[in-house]
């Protein structure tokens, strides 16, 4: 497969961007999407220029790393993570736009990396659960019903790539600080931080300056991982049950 790519290229932070135009021959449809971007990069330190600058670690749909906006879509044509985009879904001669995430809260850092620190924060402002002291619990010693475990293994399936963010229109990311609070309040465990994780992380999410939900469910569509839009409800019932009990856990 022979490609034009249309990539963005900012240098620093502050530095204005632009996209440039890169011919690539030679590709594999077998090839996954960094593979592709690999094989750019290694023409391009040949040839002396610097390669392109883009998030990646595990390769395997797990991390969350490698975001990136392909052709005006977060992730690309398929609802995958841009590791596990193929080739085969490209077509010889197509020219593919690639751009880093759009959104106030994840500042680009280079090229295509972003920094998505903010998710980090907002994690870390409610994301724990109280355990007491001493000798690891048995495992069974708290009964968990199947669909309460089935909810919470739903959500904590949310692996913080930013799709849900870069595909929203506001840059919200009500879908991932659901997911997280989900995940946690639903199980006993979660139950002594209840109320107060739900309200300080959606404090959390509104100081890093992601925008508000409008409903347009363009996040659940783009989430690699499934997460369903009802769940951004969900987060909603637990902060209006949070702020009439006054923020207390249970």
């Amino acid at each position: 497969m022979n490609l034009t790519l249309r990539i963005w290229r900012q240098r620093t932070p502050e530095a204005p961007g632009a996209m440039t135009t890169y011919e690539v021959t030679g590709i594999s449809e077998d090839m996954s999407f960094l593979e592709m971007l690999d094989h750019l990069n290694e023409e391009l330190i040949l040839s002396g220029d610097e390669p392109v600058a883009f998030d990646h670690d595990c390769r395997e749909g797990i991390c969350g790393a490698c975001g990136m906006v392909i052709n005006g879509r977060a992730h690309g044509p398929e609802r995958t993570t841009t590791c596990q985009l193929h080739m085969r879904h490209f077509r010889d001669g197509d020219t593919i736009d690639v751009e880093p995430w759009r959104a106030a809260a994840f500042p680009v850092v280079k090229d295509l990396v972003v920094d998505r620190s903010a998710f980090d924060r907002v994690i870390g402002s409610g994301g724990y659960v109280s355990v007491p002291t001493g000798s690891a619990p048995e495992a069974h010693a708290t009964p968990v019903p199947k669909a309460v475990a089935d909810l919470a293994f739903e959500h904590a399936e949310c692996i913080g790539c930013g799709a849900c963010v870069a595909a929203c229109p506001n840059g919200s990311a009500m879908l991932f600080t659901s997911a997280k609070v989900v995940h946690l309040n639903v199980l006993p465990q979660g139950a002594p931080e209840r109320g107060s994780r739900v309200l300080d992380m959606v404090a959390a999410m509104d100081d890093e300056g992601f925008g508000g939900c409008t409903n347009t469910g363009e996040c659940a569509t783009a989430c690699p991982k499934g997460i369903p839009l009802q769940s951004i409800a969900h987060m909603n019932r637990e902060y209006l049950r949070a702020v009439v009990k006054g923020g207390r856990g249970r």
